[in-house]
């Protein structure tokens, strides 16, 4: 497309533009608008949103954006990149995952504009941002207290969205099915191939979860042939696929002690934590069902019976060489990406 419209904005090839679009007021009578940064490319070529905080308090995507759009020497040669930081600008000034209707956003698409507020935040981002793009990145952390490790989850049996999982080239992979009032189940219907990203804690930023996240998207952009491939090019990572996972539930309720972390592999009947009471004594243990490998887990001490403590992946490779490969990517990542990398 020539010419690029988000609301009354019209942003031309080879320009780039911060635009602020309305979303709605609130009952003091201030506007609340939804901010949106648009790079375009001399050429035409694929268009792309990368989206934050459609959960209010899950900072880390904000965090990617902000860093991605000042790195040293990125420029788009080709398409166009639309980045929204704030998709619940109510949930980020509230510090909270949920719109002000306390409906959430996620599971609100398409909405409609004569419906909940939820409904018609997401239908403006819908037919605004999405409807124009043939891709999607959007940024996700764990809820408040609980960890994920960096893990792209997308409907994996579609070749096209496939091979975009593995270019981003985090360490896992997850074959997630599409969950009815998503953003990317209304992203369907518009034919936009969307990935989900996940890394970190609501409210936290975490440092290896946000380079991560920034050179897959450059992992994508380069797939695709948006930006230069001139950059020294390290050894591609192939990600491993994970074709189910499952929680690990407390089987008591206590203080915590927990024997292993994210991206640790666990065996079949391995104690992953020990449930203490106030005075030392033992009252339960979670034990592995599976053996796997840990993408997700609970960060706080204290735990109910039956609460969700250990996310666990599960792969038809061996669990060793994916612990390995996950440790060998976090060391790189640490020592790699910096906010001044030069791209060029």
């Amino acid at each position: 497309m020539n010419e690029l419209k988000i609301g009354e904005h019209i942003i031309q090839l080879g320009e780039t533009r911060k635009v602020n679009l309305p979303v709605a007021k609130l009952y003091t009578d201030a506007d609340v608008n939804l901010p949106v940064y648009i790079i375009r490319g001399k050429k035409i070529g694929p268009t792309i949103f990368i989206s934050a905080a459609v959960h209010g308090d899950e900072l880390n995507g904000i965090e990617i954006i902000r860093r991605l759009i000042n790195l040293k020497g990125f420029k788009v040669s080709i398409g166009s990149i639309i980045a929204v930081p704030m998709v619940n600008v109510y949930g980020v000034v509230n510090q909270s995952r949920y719109m002000p209707d306390r409906r959430d956003l996620n599971r609100s698409f398409p909405g409609s504009s004569k419906g909940s507020l939820a409904g018609r935040v997401a239908n403006i981002f819908l037919k605004e941002i999405v409807a124009q793009c043939d891709y999607g990145i959007d940024l996700h952390t764990g809820a408040i207290n609980r960890s994920n490790l960096p893990q792209i989850r997308a409907q994996l049996s579609d070749p096209h969205t496939l091979e975009l999982a593995q270019a981003f080239g985090v360490p896992v992979v997850l074959n997630s099915d599409i969950i009815e009032g998503s953003l990317r189940d209304a992203a369907v219907a518009t034919g936009t191939k969307v990935l989900l990203y996940e890394g970190g804690e609501a409210l936290r930023f975490d440092e290896f979860s946000i380079r991560a996240g920034i050179k897959g998207i450059l992992n994508v952009l380069r797939h695709l042939g948006m930006i230069s491939k001139k950059q020294k090019m390290r050894v591609k990572q192939t990600p491993f696929i994970a074709n189910n996972s499952n929680w690990v539930r407390a089987s008591s309720s206590g203080i915590v002690t927990h024997h292993y972390q994210l991206g640790d592999q666990v065996k079949k009947a391995q104690i992953l934590a020990t449930i203490g009471g106030p005075y030392g004594e033992t009252l339960g243990e979670v034990i592995a069902t599976k053996s796997g490998v840990i993408i997700g887990k609970q960060n706080i001490p204290l735990v109910q019976e039956g609460e969700a403590m250990y996310h666990i992946a599960y792969f038809s490779e061996d669990d060793e060489h994916i612990a390995d490969h996950i440790e060998t990517i976090e060391e790189q990542l640490i020592n790699d990406l910096s906010i001044n990398e030069e791209i060029s």
